[in-house]
């Protein structure tokens, strides 16, 4: 199975956004990433636009649709985001106007600096299910971002969602820690439930080149990593062409 990378460009709009300016162009960013082996981008719009802008999610759309028809758009965040005075037309109408491929359903609180934790769907299915169907009748795949806890990816299945995401930054805490193993056989054990229940998996947070290689090595189908402050972070270094290079060579050495 070939694992696709998707790149999160909320980092590269969060600099741009630190001052008046229109560098570094998101846009530019996409294609960079693209034209280097990316399979997917990523954006998490946020209602307070501190990084990704409504603005952003519109002319990616259109630059993806019109140049680069194969490569996913991930759009991700918290489906009960409202409509509000900034300019924030609320998640699911952004959605809704841009027909991402994919929408990644995120239960983040505005007040969070970054997501970290999963959907609680002992509470939360009811309210989620008119919301899943509705992305479903556009042809959008659903995706949520899960803990790996048993029962919740069962409850993931009883919805009807095509996908789970990951949340990996417990793993990537415990990476090279006492823990390690002990963290991650629960990502394996829980990856094997998804896939024998028909979910696809997907994985993001805090995956970086140190443990990418082994996250996916061990948790078996992952069908798409979403990375973004790791690979924008290296490619501080690195550059933006040979970082994403190098993590599309340490998925094309796990997928083989």
């Amino acid at each position: 199975m070939n694992t696709q990378l998707s790149v999160n460009l909320n980092k590269i709009a969060l600099i741009r956004n630190s001052r008046d300016t229109t560098i570094p162009d998101v846009q530019a960013a996409a294609r960079t990433c693209i034209e280097y082996g990316a399979q997917g981008i990523t954006v998490h719009p946020r209602p307070d636009q501190r990084h990704i802008r409504v603005s952003d999610v519109l002319e990616l759309s259109q630059l993806l649709k019109r140049s680069y028809p194969t490569v996913e758009f991930n759009i991700e965040g918290n489906p009960f985001a409202p409509e509000n005075t900034s300019g924030y037309p609320g998640f699911i109408a952004l959605v809704e106007e841009t027909l991402p491929q994919q929408c990644t359903l995120v239960p983040d609180d505005p007040s969070q600096l970054t997501s970290d934790h999963g959907w609680d769907l002992t509470t939360s299915s009811i309210m989620l299910e008119p919301i899943v169907r509705k992305l479903q009748s556009l042809n959008i795949r659903v995706s949520l971002f899960m803990d790996p806890i048993d029962h919740q990816i069962k409850a993931a299945a009883d919805l009807g969602v095509e996908r789970i995401e990951f949340y990996t930054g417990p793993f990537a805490d415990a990476f090279g820690t006492p823990e390690q193993e002990t963290v991650l056989s629960n990502f394996i054990q829980c990856g094997n439930l998804a896939t024998t229940l028909g979910l696809e998996i997907n994985a993001g947070h805090d995956l970086n080149l140190d443990n990418l290689d082994t996250f996916c090595s061990s948790v078996k189908n992952v069908s798409e990593v979403s990375i973004g402050h790791a690979l924008i972070t290296d490619a501080l270094w690195l550059g933006l062409p040979e970082t994403v290079t190098r993590y599309q060579q340490i998925l094309n050495t796990v997928s083989t």
